[in-house]
């Protein structure tokens, strides 16, 4: 089943947000070049290893472009490639596809290093029980897609925005003047709004993991850069009371010991946000 941010409309309002983008009032190099009727085909290629992504989303574009196009899928989202691979191929005219070209490459290109680095992360966390998130550290107005591609690569998405679950960070504890003014005031708020989110609080010592314990009324706890040793401590003091999440500086060679802290959580930013692109191209034949 798809999250609730995956929908026919977010879909393609993304799609012709991107479309008008690129095309503007014309892809001119293929009016000028090709001629309208020339019919042609082409082939998706892979000349990366890694976990693809975006071909669910390919179709839609291609589809966007010129429904007319056909698509046939050789290999699906979340399929291990290697270089040579071939993802999918397009027949129909020569112009629709070229003008959908640049689009199904960026998005599957960043998408499949997404889904691999994922993929790669989650194997290192295998069999602890913790599960890996990824953050809001996404690209602006492609969220959407960066989210899809680390579902495909094996993780969990986290809030989607601001709007769907609370998390009080340093900033907003230290404006609001402390963890239990923070806490109280967003349960407040929620009262007053008649709204049902979920209240997340960060916390960056054992102190202030106590006080989110005395004051109540969360459902998950943050510990933000944490050692493992003082993070095994926080584990054992909440006692599974809240859920629990390791945040901040979390890398390949860190993530191990994080999870075998005892946390249900691993959020990571740098799944969306430091990933090199697996090369991919669409060649005619």
């Amino acid at each position: 089943m798809k999250p609730t941010y995956l929908t026919e409309k977010s879909i393609s309002e993304f799609i012709s947000l991107a479309l008008a983008e690129d095309i503007g009032d014309g892809d001119h190099s293929s009016l000028a070049s090709i001629p309208e009727d020339a019919q042609n085909q082409a082939r998706l290629l892979v000349k990366g290893d890694g976990v693809l992504a975006g071909v669910e989303l390919a179709g839609y574009i291609f589809k966007a472009v010129d429904s007319s196009l056909q698509v046939e899928v050789l290999l699906q989202d979340g399929a291990h490639v290697k270089y040579g691979d071939i993802a999918l191929t397009v027949k129909g005219k020569a112009q629709s596809i070229l003008t959908a070209e640049r689009l199904v490459l960026n998005c599957m290109q960043r998408m499949s290093g997404i889904a691999t680095y994922t993929n790669f992360l989650t194997g290192l966390i295998e069999g602890t029980g913790a599960k890996l998130l990824d953050t809001r550290k996404t690209t602006p107005n492609f969220r959407i897609m960066e989210k899809w591609a680390v579902l495909i690569g094996g993780g969990h998405n986290h809030r989607f925005g601001l709007f769907d679950m609370i998390i009080l960070k340093d900033n907003h504890v230290d404006y609001a003047g402390g963890i239990r003014e923070a806490i109280e005031a967003t349960q407040r708020y929620l009262k007053n709004k008649g709204k049902d989110l979920r209240i997340e609080v960060e916390t960056r010592n054992l102190e202030e993991v106590k006080q989110v314990l005395e004051t109540g009324g969360v459902h998950r706890i943050m510990l933000d850069n944490m050692t493992p040793a003082i993070m095994r401590e926080a584990v054992a003091m909440i006692g599974g009371k809240y859920e629990t999440e390791a945040s901040g500086g979390i890398t390949e060679e860190t993530i191990r010991a994080v999870a075998e802290c005892g946390v249900d959580y691993i959020s990571v930013g740098a799944l969306t946000h430091s990933i090199k692109s697996i090369d991919l191209s669409l060649k005619a034949y």
